[in-house]
């Protein structure tokens, strides 16, 4: 029972304070996991403007949004300008891969991918993607050797922007296993939920949170679960440990997607689907629906 293991780093916050917390974590059990990171300005805040939907209004209050994630995080980039993630905390991003962990690039601007990467003109992409990039390999030392989209927000155009930039492979989107799409290096696919989609949702709480996590796992097939340093980083800190104990427990073993990559995947192509608990559109494993 392997279980990959993928953190989001995304925010400032998450960078400044859960970032910390996560390695000591890791470190205690002797787990090597895969951070993605966001590096540009800190814009998150800006989501705020999709409160105008019920599904996403709804999300952020079942989740306790402003509990888990705070206001600092919540309104970020709104009254004011996001600081620039790797300006400021370069000693947090070295500390990552100083514990010998993979660091992945997720994205320069997290806000701005997610809710309009699929809209923006080609060039305005491949800039974010060749600035997150520089900035990583810069400021940690070593370059990404792999990469995320925010929110699993891709398409196959997408992808295409990505190429040459050496990575070894990608987990953009939801669904089961890994495969090898018409573009870009192979894709290990996320497919268990992420607490905020989870909770509120047929009685998942915290008190059965990873025994549903747990139960969800496919024991004959990899597994692949995101948390965030922005929860399981801070107020689910907890939790999160508790998780890992469990699955050691049970004779499973987290480790970094890269240990997840087959010699030789199948091929799938990657379309647009929906995820239980998450607003809006996902990327999916197109002969992999999800309930």
């Amino acid at each position: 029972m392997k279980l990959g293991l993928r953190i989001d780093v995304d925010t400032f916050r998450g960078t400044r304070d859960g970032v910390p917390r996560l390695l000591r974590i890791l470190d205690e059990r002797d787990i090597r996991a895969t951070f993605f990171l966001t590096v540009g300005p800190d814009n998150m805040g800006r989501h705020l403007r999709r409160l105008v939907r019920p599904s996403f209004l709804w999300k952020m209050l079942r989740s306790d949004a402003a509990g888990i994630y705070g206001w600092d995080i919540l309104l970020r980039g709104t009254l004011w300008p996001g600081p620039v993630i790797h300006e400021s905390l370069g000693d947090r991003l070295r500390a990552i891969a100083d514990a010998g962990h993979e660091i992945g690039m997720h994205a320069w601007d997290h806000h701005r991918w997610q809710v309009a990467a699929h809209r923006l003109p080609t060039e305005v992409v491949r800039n974010e993607i060749r600035r997150a990039h520089e900035a990583i390999a810069e400021t940690v030392g070593v370059p990404p050797t792999c990469t995320a989209a925010p929110g699993w927000r891709c398409t196959p155009a997408l992808l295409a922007l990505r190429e040459g930039f050496g990575y070894r492979y990608a987990s953009d989107c939801r669904g089961r296993g890994a495969f090898q799409p018409p573009h870009g290096p192979p894709q290990i696919a996320v497919n268990l939920p992420t607490w905020d989609e989870a909770v509120g949702h047929a009685g998942i709480d915290d008190s059965n949170f990873n025994a549903h996590v747990i139960a969800g796992m496919n024991r004959d097939d990899l597994d692949v679960l995101t948390v965030h340093a922005e929860s399981e980083g801070g107020p689910k800190a907890a939790l999160f440990e508790d998780f890992l104990d469990r699955l050691v427990a049970e004779g499973g073993e987290a480790c970094t997607l890269g240990a997840l990559v087959p010699g030789n995947p199948p091929s799938a192509g990657i379309g647009r689907g929906t995820v239980a608990g998450r607003e809006g559109w996902v990327a999916v494993r197109e002969d992999h629906v999800l309930a």
